[in-house]
């Protein structure tokens, strides 16, 4: 017997309690259901609607239902439809009639919209310390590799030498501010829906302050359809996994390349790479390739939960069932995917693949445009003249190893010796003192300010 068929003579068809359960979903949300349901009923025997007695013997038999779920003795059946009715309907067999009392001043509509917001701030937790750990996998990283030197691309081509720390500290703001987005967001999630039952309130005399304090909620949801019927906390939530997958996809995409002979940047670790089962040589980067393929699902589970939204008139609707699967997925497999990225940075091998080749390379076109610019000649001027000796040492088929100061002169009589220092690729890196450029010097002091945020958490 369902706990809401009193106007009705007979159950629901067969195919729709299939259609319409989402236990399945519901269930990995049992602890915050029985943790919101104690605070309720405290609440209610401290305003008078249930005895003290009355309330001892709900919460004990919620305890035991707890109990229950935890150790699979209790497998709720799917007629049950979800999580709530799964724990009140035990809980009215252990405890008898008693236990109907725990409904009073409550609906479903503002349970489930409880239980999310307390599941999101417990796996908010576990995601901002998945983005924590990768932040510290990638500082720990430039601290130990960060001084290679490495071509930093534009549109996939050699632009300037830089360290790779400075390429790995540009992924490391971007995680930070994947975490300043999710504490952000948090302050949305943080508010107590409990008390606003179907969508008007109730005439009981209720106190949802003190519910909200109970379960630790920052203030109550002043508006009692408002409560119930919005999502956009969902919406920002799972905006933030996937502006953080898209961070994720990215480094992915990069390890991926970066594997390569024809990169060799790095060597993925073991532990996150696979073989062939044709071609005994292959190394393949399959968890980078899994970060990258899953971000479709995060994108996915976000594209579904604006649209669920976009066209449902106010209040509760049962299409807001459909939520709790995308973002549980979307949640936790950000997380996950923070986790096995972190993973790969702290056992994949760098390798020194690029100090030779920078040697000569026509990457350090800009140190001379800028030799040039600082003996005065404007910078648009000086740019022609790189590149037309860029076009000099093409046409001859080398690089700049080709020019000697005879050449130089030849396209301005600016050049002195002084300029072949301006050509070593480690100066070229060290030269760029400004905020927040490739000098070691601005790595190291990024790295102090992001170490600073990790022991602020």
């Amino acid at each position: 017997m369902a706990l809401w068929d009193g106007r009705f003579e007979g159950g629901p068809a067969a195919e729709m309690q299939a259609f319409s359960e989402s236990l399945g979903v519901d269930l990995q949300m049992f602890e915050q259901d029985i943790d919101g349901s104690l605070a309720h009923v405290r609440m209610l025997s401290e305003v008078g609607l249930v005895s003290e007695d009355e309330r001892q013997v709900i919460a004990d038999g919620l305890e035991a239902v707890r109990g229950e779920l935890r150790s699979g003795a209790y497998a709720p059946d799917i007629a049950l439809e979800d999580v709530h009715m799964a724990v009140e309907s035990r809980l009215i067999e252990l405890v008898g009639a008693v236990g109907g009392k725990l409904h009073t001043a409550r609906s479903r509509n503002d349970q489930v919209a409880t239980d999310m917001r307390l599941w999101l701030k417990l796996h908010m937790g576990h995601l901002d310390a998945a983005f924590a750990a990768l932040l510290t996998s990638l500082l720990d990283r430039v601290e130990s590799d960060g001084r290679t030197l490495i071509p930093g691309f534009t549109h996939l081509q050699r632009g300037q030498p830089i360290w790779l720390g400075h390429h790995l500290l540009a992924y490391a703001w971007m995680i930070h501010r994947d975490r300043q987005r999710l504490a952000d967001a948090l302050k949305r999630v943080d508010q107590s829906p409990l008390g606003a039952c179907a969508m008007a309130g109730t005439p009981h005399p209720i106190d949802r302050d003190r519910s909200c304090e109970l379960l630790g909620f920052a203030s109550p949801i002043e508006n009692a359809m408002d409560a119930v019927a919005s999502r956009d906390h969902v919406h920002e939530v799972a905006a933030v996994c996937a502006i953080a997958a898209t961070h994720l996809s990215r480094m992915a995409e990069e390890l991926v390349l970066w594997s390569t002979p024809e990169f060799g940047v790095v060597r993925m670790g073991e532990g996150y790479s696979t073989g062939s089962s044709i071609m005994p040589q292959k190394r393949n980067p399959d968890a980078a390739e899994l970060v990258r393929g899953k971000t479709g699902r995060v994108y996915g589970g976000l594209q579904a939960l604006l649209t669920m939204v976009k066209g449902l008139p106010l209040a509760y609707n049962r299409d807001l069932q459909e939520d709790r699967e995308q973002l549980f997925d979307a949640v936790h497999t950000t997380a996950a995917c923070a986790r096995i990225s972190a993973g790969m940075w702290r056992t994949l091998t760098v390798n020194d693949a690029y100090t030779a080749r920078l040697e000569g390379d026509f990457s350090l076109a800009t140190e001379l445009a800028d030799y040039l610019a600082a003996k005065g000649l404007p910078f648009r001027d000086a740019h022609h003249v790189s590149g037309s000796l860029v076009k000099w040492c093409e046409d001859r088929g080398g690089n700049f190893k080709l020019l000697t100061l005879d050449v130089l002169r030849e396209h301005s009589p600016l050049f002195d010796e002084d300029v072949f220092g301006w050509l070593i690729p480690t100066a070229a890196v060290e030269r760029r003192t400004s905020r927040g450029g490739t000098a070691w010097s601005e790595v190291t002091r990024q790295v102090a300010l992001l170490r600073e945020t990790l022991a602020d958490a």
